[in-house]
């Protein structure tokens, strides 16, 4: 490692230590690197623009997130909600079963963790508090625990990085992550059973068979989301970016058409904090590509590839050493983060022991995504803790068991990939 190269590293993590927004840390080192090592300022410029122009894969982006902040600002996730209810409501640990299958429905609409955990899980709590049912902080471990599911069943914003830097194919990634985010509910769902069998939480009463189709057909259009996009990526009618425009005009439609739920100031605020939140992501991915551009003049992948081949690690060895790096570094940064500086290192490693890297991008996505919701600074935690203010430390103290069933699901689908690649296959993956 270069000086020049440790100079950057060391004033990245001196201005993020000090409370400095991450992408403008980076983007500050990266200006370091370029002066120190006597390189044209101008580099820096010339890379953002170059990566943001040639990426159209990024518009999606944006576009998930627009369809995201439509969703929660209209009523399409009561109707998603009331929807669960009846089907899985009645049985033992009724409430928490809700809240994972509306975290599953609503992960194939939004692709966003946060959106899930602000949006459906607020209302899923209030559900499962209701009348002393569920304790405040059971009901918000497991809201978080369950939205880490929204990046892994499609759309996912955090594939859509990943492919950005990995070369992966978005779609192959977007159907690999259909039996993983099926695996992690159904643990979940399991812990959610034996917590209220421990507990004995009382049954809901089951909705009657003559209401169903009333509120399954109020539910349909929401339902019919996932649906849509996936049937167009995979027949070929959408790319991965013309379909997250048209979950965000889908969602558009029901919102002012169909359920006639939204206002035009409130849909003025949805623009506002989409345009925020997407300038957020943005600033991030642009010190990333400068990132990328100082990685590569260092020659680091190639290093790390050399290193991997030398001490002989096998396929599941090095997998399970990512894993654990990126458990860690999932606990203090956000997912975009390590996606798009970390990633780009390993990528090469992966290539040289054969790793396939839609299995890969699975696994990392699954790794940061237990990272959300893990003390001491999982976003998930705070985000729930701001939109219920139910204290920390009792979300915290719920959310262990639920953290141990999924890191079960990561171990297995790292240790069995033909799980994660099976769907792919049928479609006609390579890998």
């Amino acid at each position: 490692m270069s000086f020049e190269f440790s100079l950057c590293l060391l004033t990245v993590f001196v201005l993020a230590a000090f409370g400095s927004p991450i992408a403008l840390s980076m983007l500050v080192g990266a200006i370091v690197y370029l002066i120190t090592s006597g390189q044209d300022i101008a580099l820096a410029g010339e890379q953002i623009l170059q990566g943001l122009y040639n990426s159209f894969i990024l518009l999606a982006v944006p576009l998930f997130i627009v369809a995201a902040n439509i969703m929660n600002a209209g009523s399409i996730s009561d109707r998603l909600l009331q929807f669960c209810t009846a089907i899985v409501g009645h049985f033992r640990g009724g409430m928490g079963h809700v809240n994972v299958v509306s975290s599953l429905i609503f992960s194939g609409m939004s692709g966003s963790a946060v959106a899930d955990a602000a949006g459906v899980g607020k209302v899923v709590i209030g559900m499962m508090t209701k009348g002393g049912r569920y304790k405040p902080g059971y009901a918000a471990a497991l809201t978080a625990a369950s939205a880490t599911i929204g990046p892994i069943i499609p759309p996912s914003i955090p594939m859509v990085i990943y492919a950005l830097v990995s070369g992966a194919s978005v779609g192959y990634l977007f159907i690999a992550g259909l039996v993983p985010g099926l695996i992690m509910g159904a643990m979940l769902m399991l812990m959610n059973y034996v917590q209220s069998t421990r507990h004995n939480v009382v049954k809901e009463e089951r909705v009657p068979l003559k209401e169903l189709p009333g509120i399954t057909w109020r539910a349909f259009p929401t339902l019919l989301m996932p649906a849509i996009l996936l049937y167009g990526i995979y027949g070929g009618v959408t790319t991965p970016t013309e379909a997250a425009a048209v979950a965000a005009a889908y969602a558009l439609f029901l919102a002012l058409a169909v359920y006639r739920s939204i206002s035009f100031k409130k849909l003025v605020n949805v623009f506002k904090e989409s345009a925020h939140t997407s300038a957020s992501v943005g600033l991030v991915i642009s010190a990333a590509l400068i990132f990328n551009y100082i990685i590569a003049t260092e020659n680091i992948p190639s290093q790390i590839a050399g290193y991997m081949s030398a001490v002989e690690l096998t396929q599941f060895q090095f997998l399970m050493l990512v894993n654990v790096v990126f458990l860690g570094l999932g606990m203090i940064l956000d997912a975009t983060t390590v996606i798009l500086i970390i990633v780009p290192l390993l990528v090469p490693a992966c290539r040289e022991l054969g790793i396939d890297l839609v299995h890969f991008g699975i696994i990392t996505v699954v790794n940061l995504m237990i990272g959300l919701i893990t003390p001491p600074y999982g976003i998930l935690l705070f985000v729930i803790n701001g939109t219920t203010n139910i204290p920390i430390n009792h979300i915290v103290r719920n959310v262990l068991p639920f953290m141990v069933v999924l890191i079960a699901a990561l171990v297995t689908l790292t240790a069995f990939p033909d799980l994660v690649l099976y769907m792919p296959r049928q479609f006609g993956y390579g890998g």
